[in-house]
């Protein structure tokens, strides 16, 4: 007889795949950057060859020559100190990410005397949880949503609009926070974080580099040329790839957190009758610039998203599964 899976193994599993995910970031970063210094090499012909293999380490420039060679010394002279960039990037996101979350959203830490019920529910969603109280704020949005945010339990905090706690019932506004709660206690606030920083490096680092091969009129074919490639490899990563990498897995996660979230409350009606009324009115204006924000709400906050492009499963589908437990 198999074993029955439990939410430890979704845990389990969903911490697996979030370090796959995060490999395949790199990898795909640094295969994309050397397709392009490789198209580079290719179109400019011998006159770069020298250059790019004498950027190369010593040892490695007498096993690599010729294209593939400087394709390599190109792409490694990017790559790394882009790479070291990230590193301090993503541990500044490490430490202040969840601000940042809150300051995109304009979020304001919510007063307890002013708002007793919402904070004794989230209080008391976290104990069911067995999870340590999150702080909470409110974004002034009419509009249903929320999201949560924290590299660690410990360190979480919960955002949830005023249209969201003025619309829903009680107990559904416990599912929402539930479900918050399951996002917190899966570590999957961690990944979202990361996620929303790193690809908005990459953004910021390809649109300064295509602004910065516009104002080159030197040496065009050469450093200016190399630079447009690189820019656009970056922006392709950061449009295409990476999201598709990270919906790859991103909309499992959302079902992991409804069944998770049901589980804490013991009653998945509560969330799927909450998704209901999201699913009307889920559009929180202040986000409208900042599409990587999408991944850490409990539905889409943009008013028109293609399910091709979604990071969250189909509303309806999350409602039915809800429904049958």
């Amino acid at each position: 007889m198999a074993r029955a899976i439990t939410v430890y193994d979704h845990i389990e599993q969903n911490n697996l795949k979030t370090w796959l995910l995060v490999l395949l970031f790199p990898i795909s970063l640094t295969v994309l950057v050397w397709l392009a210094c490789l198209l580079f090499v290719i179109l400019c012909g011998n006159d770069v060859v020298d250059a790019g293999v004498s950027l190369l380490p010593q040892k490695w420039q007498y096993s690599m020559g010729g294209y593939l060679g400087a394709a390599t010394g190109f792409a490694w002279d990017f790559l790394l100190p882009t790479f070291i960039m990230g590193v301090i990037w993503m541990t500044i996101s490490y430490f202040f990410g969840g601000k940042m979350m809150m300051a995109f959203a304009e979020a304001k830490p919510m007063n307890k005397k002013e708002n007793p019920d919402v904070y004794n529910l989230v209080e008391n969603t976290a104990i069911m949880a067995g999870l340590p109280m999150p702080k909470v704020y409110i974004i002034d949005d009419d509009s249903l949503n929320a999201f949560a945010t924290g590299m660690k339990p410990k360190d979480a905090a919960i955002a949830l609009t005023s249209g969201i706690i003025n619309h829903l019932e009680k107990t559904e506004l416990q599912g929402v926070i539930a479900h918050e709660m399951a996002h917190i206690g899966n570590r999957d606030i961690r990944l979202n974080m990361l996620i929303i920083t790193g690809l908005g490096i990459f953004e910021s680092l390809g649109r300064s580099l295509l602004r910065s091969e516009a104002r080159s009129s030197n040496n065009k074919k050469n450093s200016g040329g190399l630079i447009l490639f690189i820019a656009i490899a970056l922006l392709i990563f950061n449009f295409l790839i990476a999201p598709l990498i990270h919906m790859a897995i991103s909309r499992k996660r959302e079902f992991a957190a409804d069944a998770t979230g049901a589980k804490i409350l013991h009653n998945p009606k509560a969330l799927a009758d909450a998704l209901e009324k999201i699913s009307v009115d889920s559009r929180v204006e202040v986000l409208d610039k900042q599409k990587n924000m999408a991944v850490a709400c409990i539905a889409s906050p943009f008013a028109k998203v293609s399910q091709l492009t979604s990071t969250h499963p189909p509303i309806n589908e999350r409602i039915r599964r809800l429904r049958n437990m």
